[in-house]
């Protein structure tokens, strides 16, 4: 009866209960003379069908009786006032009239002479199934009083269904187990839902008077509530609410000129990574300081959260104002932070846009400032960025780049060219490079940068460097049939990929789809790729031990390590293009080349200079000592459909015998 328990909330069952009591007593007049008719007329229809006079009569007497001891009891209570001073005991009282009831109910089929509850008697069952279900949908507030009743009726049609034993009997006795277990279930869920619902009242209610006591302290300490809800907790400024607050009133409202500083801690990260947050939270507080004292009253400052902080600048020449405010706080900024006993070295970058110069409203403001900031980031960091127009195009350009990329890597409109590599002493060639090509219907020619850019913001760069290794493959299948049996393809792998998913999976997937030999496949990576240890350094393992070829990129440009170039057992060094173009008239660069090909010669790693653009350049080279080549001078890159055209050329040139190797000397 009493499921409060099951609520965890005991402090208003005494009410529960007054309102589950109401209820029912509510309905108990109706309730008793519905009972009282369907005694009436089973009783009439019973003596009709002749199954027994004198027993259904008594049985009669005992139910109306039943019905009357309820009816005398629902009376007594009232005059005692019983149901709002002792409620649980009114449904108590209330449960064992109804047991009473259900009781007198349960004998009618055992009085009635020669029953047949699968013929002509089948209608005593209708008419017992009936009334318990009327009697739970009655007492949906309480499930005891209503379970009380139905219950035992229900017990009495199946131990009469078993009693006969047939299989229709049992049959039906199973069905109305069935139809037992739903009436108790769905009293009990009936309760809970009146039991929540009445209880949210109650709590409704409660909080009311709650909320009204708390009123006024809240009205007392409203103002310092207002304080704290647009303050940093950590540095005292305005919060990001009251900067939007304020940015917008004078951008759009005011329509007052104004200026925008965006700035962020440099490799923020960095210090929270290995110092800790504490250290982190002492240099966002030290930072906001000398802020404040750079600016002074010159403008709002502002956390917006993190590392990045704001300062908004208002009034005539407000964006020349706040560009010699920048420049002081690079200065401040420049100043070690004194931390633990430790100078610790800091930076800010930042961002600057002007209204109405740069935008039209306090959003197009801050959009723009972020592109400031992020281009002062991306040119160097630690400095000053105005905002310029082209900043706008450039992210729209590569909003709309990484809103087709996904299509177009699933429809195919991305291409792989391939630029064929060949010896400089004897022009054979020795394989190609995959190239990736993107031609948007929109926005013309994609540079590849801005594809792989575009495909790790938005978590593709497995399936576009799938896609470019899967092309790859395609044509290493076919270079047998072309005379190039030993012919490789270099494909590039950026180095951040290695940190984002498994490319030594990812290749050993393709090659196994097309049952490419690995040693035919060539992984060329940067020079950061094997300085990263921890994020590069077991899958390149992974691939030189499954065969790939591995190449550096642009060597010369970075800060390759010896001891990793030998432990990775690297099998080339791509020369970066700047050393080479011009080579034929450039002595220093000759001298440097010369020094990398004796280096390849002195650790066993082939040499392969990129960017050969002229005849003078190929001859240099190859007086230098440099065996492969690739640029200009020999093909630009091409779509593999243009390659067998290609090759046929070479292969039909007067003067050139036909080799296993292709000549394009």
């Amino acid at each position: 009866m009493d499921n409060l328990a099951s609520i965890g909330r005991t402090r208003f069952a005494a009410a529960i209960h007054e309102v589950q009591t109401r209820v029912l007593m509510a309905g108990q007049p109706s309730t008793l003379a519905f009972n009282t008719l369907i005694v009436v007329s089973v009783t009439l229809l019973t003596i009709a069908v002749g199954d027994g006079f004198y027993a259904i009569l008594g049985w009669a007497a005992a139910v109306l009786t039943t019905i009357a001891f309820r009816a005398a009891l629902q009376v007594w209570l009232r005059k005692r006032q019983l149901p709002a001073m002792a409620p649980q005991f009114c449904l108590r009282a209330i449960g064992i009239g109804a047991l009473c009831s259900g009781l007198a109910w349960a004998v009618l089929p055992f009085v009635i002479a020669d029953f047949e509850g699968t013929g002509a008697d089948a209608y005593v069952y209708l008419i017992m199934m009936g009334i318990s279900g009327g009697a739970v949908i009655r007492g949906i507030g309480c499930a005891y009083p209503s379970l009380a009743f139905a219950v035992p009726v229900q017990l009495a049609i199946l131990v009469s269904l078993l009693r006969t034993g047939g299989t229709v009997d049992l049959v039906l006795a199973a069905n109305v187990v069935a139809f037992t277990v739903i009436l108790v279930r769905s009293s009990i869920d009936a309760e809970r839902v009146f039991v929540g619902n009445e209880l949210g009242k109650l709590e409704a209610t409660s909080l009311a008077g709650s909320l009204s006591r708390a009123n006024r302290d809240i009205q007392q300490s409203n103002s310092q509530l207002e304080v704290v809800a647009s303050r940093d907790s950590l540095t005292g400024l305005p919060n990001r609410t009251r900067f939007a607050e304020t940015l917008a009133h004078t951008i759009d409202v005011e329509r007052e000129p104004a200026c925008l500083l965006l700035l962020d801690v440099d490799r923020f990260k960095t210090i929270n990574d290995t110092l800790g947050h504490g250290a982190g939270d002492a240099v966002l507080k030290e930072v906001a300081r000398r802020l404040h004292a750079a600016a002074g009253e010159t403008g709002l400052i502002a956390r917006l959260g993190g590392d990045e902080f704001a300062i908004l600048v208002t009034g005539e020449d407000a964006v020349s104002r706040a560009a010699v405010l920048a420049d002081r706080i690079l200065d401040v900024s420049r100043q070690p932070v004194a931390l633990a006993g430790t100078a610790l070295s800091i930076g800010l970058s930042i961002g600057l846009a002007g209204y109405p110069d740069h935008a039209a409203s306090a959003g197009e403001l801050l959009a723009c400032a972020d592109m400031a900031l992020y281009a002062a980031k991306e040119r160097g960091r630690r400095r000053v960025q105005e905002f310029e127009p082209t900043m706008k195009s450039r992210a729209d350009r590569q909003r709309l780049i990484e809103q087709d990329l996904e299509a177009a890597i699933d429809q195919s409109r991305l291409e792989v060219w391939f630029q064929p590599q060949v010896r400089l002493d004897t022009g054979e060639i020795t394989g190609f490079e995959a190239l990736l090509r993107w031609f948007h219907p929109q926005l013309g020619v994609i540079s590849p940068p801005e594809v792989v850019e575009a495909a790790q913001a938005l978590h593709l760069a497995e399936r576009l460097t799938e896609f470019v290794a899967d092309r790859a493959c395609r044509l290493l299948s076919r270079l047998a049939g072309l005379g190039l049996p030993a012919a490789t393809v270099a494909l590039n792998v950026s180095p951040n990929e290695f940190a984002l998913y498994s490319v030594a999976d990812m290749l050993e997937r393709v090659t196994n789809a097309h049952a490419i030999d690995p040693r035919l496949l060539e992984i060329e990576i940067t020079e950061e790729a094997i300085l990263d240890a921890d994020g590069a350094g077991e899958q390149l393992k992974r691939l030189e031990t499954a065969g790939y070829k591995l190449a550096v990129d642009d060597f010369g440009m970075g800060h390759s390590s010896l001891a990793y170039l030998v432990s990775l057992k690297v099998d080339r060094l791509k020369i970066d293009r700047s050393f080479v173009t011009g080579v034929s008239e450039t002595r220093a660069n000759q001298e440097l080349i010369t020094a990398l090909v004796g280096l390849g010669q002195a650790l066993s790693i082939e040499i392969v200079v990129e960017g050969v653009e002229s005849a003078g350049d190929a001859a240099t080279l190859k007086s230098l000592g440099c065996r492969i080549a690739q640029g200009y001078h020999f093909a630009r890159p091409m779509p593999v459909e243009a390659l067998d055209a290609w090759l046929d050329v070479r292969r039909d040139r007067p003067g050139k015998r036909k080799a296993r190797h292709l000549s394009v000397a």
